[in-house]
């Protein structure tokens, strides 16, 4: 990786993601594609523009001579139930124009697929890498198509596209958003400034979890792994650990005292109880030596820290 072009660069995964490349390659070799929001304070280099625009991602990546593109930017689950022609613009479309600009420019892709892949009719317990991918989601519908035109493009022109299929990731750098398992962030922020939470989904709802330091490290290593030694070119399953909203509450307890937690299941439990409770992943760790470091407990000490921290500088 030389030049690197990151869309969705301010997200969840691109907060942390662009931090650590700029540590890794300079910070003089990292693009930002910034639409609507920019962080306060940020220091790199920016450019403007929307992923739906092929002409413009074109001439961004003609300009900067970019050789890898992190194309991240994407519409969540929740807000893509709520405007599921703009998910399918954003999160299906935009990925065929970076698809296409790849064929004649040859630079390499990374593009995150989800658990939201699963269905109802996929099996829950240790979702196997191949198994039956049937959504009832539009975000699961987008990624579902787009694992498949990855593919299609690896085989038909060579694009080199590589994919994980992100579990629920907890950060502390970007704010919450629309995920459906970003009540496990929220979560942090309300019991600290409040010791009360109202959690969207209910007790026992157990989904795959990974906390954000493991997840940025997994996708730069897949970037840097030998093509040879991969055999996915769907997207590889991507686990660490699983939990229920009340195993979270447990772990907070231990930090706030006097914490409480009132379970209100909205539109988010339909989403959760299509997506596993734990999946195999033994063929990223097999593939590209994938391997996490975070537990729950670990996990839950870190957040609380630093989103703590966050609060008192506000």
């Amino acid at each position: 990786m030389k030049k690197i072009l990151v869309t969705g660069a301010f997200g969840l995964v691109g907060t942390d993601l662009v931090e650590a490349l700029q540590k890794q390659y300079g910070r003089e070799n990292v693009i930002c594609l910034g639409h609507s929001v920019v962080h306060e304070g940020f220091d790199g280099i920016l450019v403007k523009g929307s992923v739906t625009d092929k002409e413009g991602l074109a001439k961004i990546i003609d300009d900067h001579q970019i050789d890898t593109v992190f194309h991240l930017a994407g519409i969540l689950s929740g807000g893509s139930e709520k405007n599921p022609q703009l998910a399918w613009e954003v999160n299906y479309l935009s990925l065929k124009h970076v698809l296409d600009l790849a064929i004649d420019r040859k630079f390499k892709i990374f593009w995150p697929s989800s658990i939201a892949a699963f269905g109802t009719t996929t099996p829950k317990h240790n979702t196997p890498q191949h198994t039956v991918l049937e959504p009832t989601t539009m975000y699961g519908v987008n990624k579902v198509s787009g694992e498949l035109l990855c593919q299609y493009y690896n085989l038909k022109y060579g694009v080199d596209v590589r994919s994980v299929r992100y579990p629920g990731l907890l950060g502390y750098k970007a704010a919450p958003g629309a995920g459906t398992t970003e009540y496990a962030i929220q979560i942090f922020y309300d019991a600290i400034k409040t010791k009360h939470f109202e959690c969207f989904l209910k007790e026992g709802t157990s989904l795959p979890m990974m906390y954000m330091e493991d997840a940025i490290k997994g996708t730069i290593d897949l970037m840097n792994a030998d093509s040879r030694n991969l055999t996915v070119r769907t997207s590889y399953n991507f686990a660490a650990f699983s939990f229920a909203p009340e195993e979270l509450v447990a772990e907070i307890k231990k930090l706030v005292p006097g914490f409480t937690c009132e379970y209100k299941p909205d539109f988010h439990q339909a989403i959760a109880d299509s997506w596993p409770t734990k999946i195999d992943d033994s063929q990223a760790r097999k593939d590209w030596g994938w391997k996490h470091t975070y537990g729950l407990h670990e996990m839950a000490i870190d957040m609380f820290k630093n989103i703590k921290i966050k609060i008192q500088k506000a």
